[in-house]
């Protein structure tokens, strides 16, 4: 399903807009930076679903661009048996933030969905405007090139905000295989929620309309489906799920603005805050992302705020787009990685077991703990406790995070005047060592809570062992 959240830099303490939200699958995530690269002319990628997905396909090969830009991204290993790796969310060195979001369509549509479907799946899409998009609107004229050009493919609806500096979209992917899709900007006055991702009310007699695009038979279509005659075209009425905005998105929607009509604005502990709520987040969430969204001096100096699993149990950390390297805790691990349980770290079972018997995930990653799964752990023993075992857990979070955002500042202002003065290698190097540093200390918190908390745990584990699984009650 996953989650974002947009607020704009009118409402923003730093004078930035936000991007922040989390993916929400039954697998393992892990964080990565990918570099630029330059392809060879006639370079290709692989795209689509097989056979083996939920609304199957074909995969299908079309053209790589030429350079891909670098950039920071979440993966995980399954939904819907899209093809691994998948992503949902990132930013790029052009300060391009993506976020993926399930949006329903129609059930029409979805019943009408070719069983051979092919073209870009909503990750490849997510991953493409990461590797080549300088620009929000970019995005989106991108994706809807791409899909007129190699056609979508669906597992029954999707949506992704794309946002940058000045603005952000909210794109809806409709299932059915006819190439729909609607765009909808929002700006520097926008809070907006996607869980769904929605659209509302598009001005369709207003076809060059600044705040809104779409598909050229976005209209058309649905006059030819009996759908639509004349007057209001909500698209979500008429092509999605018809609920419009869902409780959960009102309350979080409600909440924000709250806050922003403080004289104090919105600042990261209330992003982090949104993302982090019990009330919208639990083991659904796999990870935790907060990007500013800023016009920074130089490509390096772009950022995430990053929790390792649902924020709910986790603490964000800076990472940074011109670090090389991150612990290996944050990285791929075979915990909760699908098809990970058939395979094995010895090679003689690549000699003599058959194909996809040796595990895809690297033998030094196996030697250290995983930050993913040390968060859950925590995540399961707060449940287990119940609402009392919340306030510690992220008073202890938010004491750190609130230090942290003031260090953070302070090296980016010193990383900034250290390549004004041609030191960019130099710079670069403490920004890394900075990253490394606090995503090591957050790890120590989360197992230190962790211990803590089992003692706690105690006495009553014996009686839980067979009990009803135990959450916090959730909006969504």
């Amino acid at each position: 399903m996953s989650y974002a959240l947009y607020i704009g830099k009118n409402h923003s303490r730093a004078g930035h807009a936000w991007l922040a939200g989390y993916g929400d699958e039954p697998s393992s995530h892990w964080l990565e930076i990918v570099p630029a690269a330059d392809h060879p002319g006639g370079a290709t990628i692989e795209v689509g679903v097989g056979p083996e997905a939920d609304m199957p396909g074909r995969r299908i090969t079309v053209p790589q661009a030429r350079h891909t830009l670098r950039h920071m991204r979440v993966s995980y290993s399954y939904y819907l048996g899209v093809p691994a790796p998948i992503t949902n969310g990132g930013v790029n060195e052009a300060g391009v933030a993506v976020r993926d979001v399930w949006s329903t369509s129609r059930a029409e549509l979805r019943g009408m969905t070719p069983k051979d479907q092919a073209g870009f799946n909503y990750s490849d899409l997510a991953r493409t405007v990461l590797e080549r998009a300088t620009s929000a609107r970019g995005a989106v004229e991108l994706c809807a090139r791409l899909i007129a050009e190699h056609g979508e493919v669906s597992y029954g609806g999707n949506s992704h905000i794309f946002a940058d500096a000045d603005e952000a979209w909210v794109m809806i992917q409709f299932s059915g295989g006819q190439g729909l899709w609607v765009a909808e900007r929002l700006g520097a006055d926008s809070i907006r929620a996607s869980r769904p991702g929605y659209v509302l009310e598009v001005p369709v007699g207003e076809p060059e309309h600044s705040d809104f695009l779409y598909s050229p038979n976005f209209v058309s279509f649905a006059r030819e489906q009996g759908w639509y005659d004349e007057g209001p075209f909500d698209a979500n009425a008429i092509y999605g799920d018809g609920k419009g905005r869902w409780d959960g998105i009102q309350w979080i929607e409600t909440e924000m603005q709250a806050r922003a009509a403080r004289p104090e604005k919105i600042g990261v502990e209330d992003m982090i805050w949104a993302v982090r709520t019990e009330k919208l987040t639990g083991d659904t969430a796999g990870y935790g992302q907060v990007v500013p969204l800023v016009r920074a001096a130089d490509p390096a100096l772009g950022m995430v705020w990053h929790a390792a699993c649902g924020a709910l149990a986790a603490p964000f950390s800076p990472v940074f787009m011109g670090q090389d390297t991150i612990p290996l805790e944050y990285g791929p691990h075979r915990f909760l990685t699908a098809g990970e349980s058939h395979r094995f770290l010895d090679l003689r079972k690549a000699v003599s077991g058959g194909h996809d018997t040796v595990s895809l995930v690297p033998q030094m990653s196996e030697t250290t703990v995983g930050a993913f799964q040390d968060c859950k752990r925590l995540m399961y023993l707060m449940q287990l406790l119940g609402v009392d075992a919340v306030a510690p857990v992220h008073h202890a979070f938010s004491v750190r995070e609130a230090h942290l955002d003031s260090l953070t500042q302070a090296h980016l202002s010193v990383a900034e005047a250290a390549i004004t003065s041609g030191n960019r290698a130099e710079a670069i190097a403490v920004l890394s060592a900075f990253s490394n540093s606090e995503l090591t200390f957050a790890l120590s918190l989360v197992r230190n809570l962790a211990t803590g908390l089992s003692v706690q745990g105690t006495g009553f584990r014996s009686m839980d062992m067979l009990g009803a699984l135990k959450c916090f009650e959730q909006t969504w």
